[in-house]
Parts: structure tokens; C-alpha cells; sequence
């Protein structure tokens, strides 16, 4: 995801909750607190896409939509061999 995307996310009270949670938890488990800073940072690398995919199942789309038209290269076009039998047959 973009620092933009991530910005965004961060507006969401939604997701600040999620991130308060992630650092309760993982302060415990550490026996002190991680911070802040460490509970967000880890928070959107691990939990981000599956909470945005979740949550905003269109923004989801759109977000991967746009990296996957980037790396779509043209496919040849590919005939079934139910179609290329046919040709065959015809001559």
C-alpha cells in the first residue's frame, strides 16, 4: 500500500481502534508497552490489507486494481481446442 493509502486508514477510527487493541496485546505478551509508534507500524504491515479488504471491500479493489493494471501485459489470444478440432475439420 502507498503512504497515501495508509493516511487515509488512519482516518478511520476503525482502524486506530484496531491499532490500540494490537498494542494492548502485544504489550502483554511483552510484559511492557511496545509504543505506539511500534504497534502501528507493525499493525499495517501485518493487518492493514485484510481489514481493508474486510471492511472496504470496494477501496480494496480499487487499490489492487490499480497495481494489477500496471503489471498486466496483453495475453495472446488463446483458442480452445474445441475450436482449433473445428478448423481442422472444416478443411
Amino acid at each position: 500500500m502507498k503512504i497515501t493509502q495508509v493516511r487515509e486508514l488512519l482516518k478511520d477510527k476503525r482502524v486506530i481502534e484496531e491499532i490500540h487493541k494490537h498494542l494492548w496485546i502485544e504489550s502483554q505478551k511483552a510484559g511492557d508497552s511496545i509504543g505506539l509508534e511500534r504497534a502501528t507500524d507493525e499493525w499495517l504491515k501485518l493487518y492493514s490489507e485484510g481489514w481493508l479488504k474486510y471492511h472496504m471491500p470496494d477501496k480494496y479493489a480499487k487499490v489492487k486494481g490499480k497495481a494489477a493494471d500496471k503489471s498486466k501485459k496483453p495475453k495472446d489470444k488463446v483458442v480452445s481446442k474445441r475450436k482449433r478440432t473445428a478448423k481442422v475439420a472444416k478443411k
